[in-house]
């Protein structure tokens, strides 16, 4: 009985022996299928990654998108005294009432015309400001500077002649003609000489004001170019 017991003891071990080394080669064999398909697939993934490419999408919600060396940019006036506008520069909101940063009067960007740095961004209070210091502000404005520009309220109040000569100097048409409550945007060009493509206005009138007492806002929208040319694409 005891050599019977000692066989079947034995006879199990060895079952259990073969049968631990058959799950191990197996196991040691899925690995390495599992391995090999793993790096198949990373292999055949890897030029996919390397082709694809994500879509540009225009800056500044413009239609399309702006050449080589020119910046996008988008200027909303504000509504009234209400809303206040916005400003967007190669795909940034420089300036909105969302961000608080805006105020009656003129609001201003200034940018670098070759890196498109933004330089200051400010809004020049045409109803309680001191002219002098307006005007101080807009003579430290470099030639060659990008200047962008929103109404907000009124811009006349503080407005002097001397002022809209230097918004003339940046290529603006439309400035002397600028009055009380008029809503006006301008993309300009510090020492440029001739006329900028980005202006447009909305003459204050009772008859066609679309707000009480304001005109309609205005905007104007496309592609600056980056050098320091003085032709402007729209």
């Amino acid at each position: 009985m005891r050599y019977r017991a000692a066989l079947h003891l034995a006879a199990v071990i060895v079952v259990l022996l073969i049968t631990w080394g058959i799950s191990i080669n197996s196991f040691d064999a899925q690995e390495k299928v599992e391995t090999f398909l793993e790096f198949y697939t990373a292999d055949q993934m890897k030029p996919k990654f390397k082709t694809a490419t994500t879509a540009s999408v225009p800056k500044c919600r413009l239609s399309r998108l702006c050449p080589p060396q020119h910046f996008a940019l988008h200027i909303r006036s504000g509504a009234a005294n209400v809303v206040g506008p916005n400003i967007c520069f190669d795909g940034k909101i420089i300036m909105s009432h969302v961000l608080n940063n805006v105020g009656p009067g003129l609001n201003i960007v200034v940018v670098n015309g070759e890196s498109g740095v933004v330089e200051k961004s400010h809004y020049l209070d045409m109803n309680a400001g001191n002219p002098e210091d307006i005007l101080a502000y807009l003579k430290e404005i470099k030639p060659g500077m990008i200047v962008l520009v929103a109404s907000f309220d009124d811009v006349t109040k503080k407005m002097t002649d001397e002022m809209r000569e230097i918004f003339v100097g940046m290529g603006s048409a439309l400035i002397k003609s600028v009055k009380h409550r008029d809503s006006w945007v301008f993309a300009g060009r510090a020492g440029a000489k001739s006329k900028s493509l980005f202006e447009k206005q909305a003459a204050h009138d009772e008859k066609t004001n679309i707000y009480e007492g304001w005109p309609e806002m205005v905007e104007v929208a496309g592609c600056f170019p980056r050098n320091q040319t003085d032709r402007l694409t729209d």
